[in-house]
């Protein structure tokens, strides 16, 4: 391999695209995992106006608690996620540059004799 061979930056790349992936995938679950809290926190805050549970205010201030931390952990996951995917497509383009330069040559299929 010469030094302007770019298969080991290409596998560097690779390798780092997976790492994003990762984190954009931990993300997701993230994300998901704040809209349930946002979610129940709001059917407890709801039930708790009501008084259909029959506690005060520690339902109450959980379930404002628990909205506000899914808030925030949204917001904040959201964020992580877009710069994750603006890397891992910065990292694609990159490394779709540096295959071009590769001079790949085209391999023609012959004919299998049989024996």
């Amino acid at each position: 391999m010469t030094e302007d061979d770019p298969t080991d930056e290409i596998s560097d790349i690779e390798v780092r695209i997976e790492a994003l992936a990762e984190i954009a995938e931990r993300c997701r679950k993230y994300i998901l995992a704040s809209k349930i809290a946002i979610g129940s926190g709001a059917a407890l805050l709801l039930i708790t106006i009501l008084g259909l549970l029959g506690t005060g205010q520690t339902a109450a201030l959980g379930s404002i608690a628990l909205i506000v931390g899914g808030i925030v952990s949204l917001g904040s996951n959201v964020s992580t996620l877009r710069q994750t995917d603006d890397s891992i497509r910065a990292a694609e383009a990159l490394r779709a540059q540096l295959i071009g330069r590769i001079n790949l040559r085209v391999v023609e299929d012959t004919p299998m004799k049989l024996v």
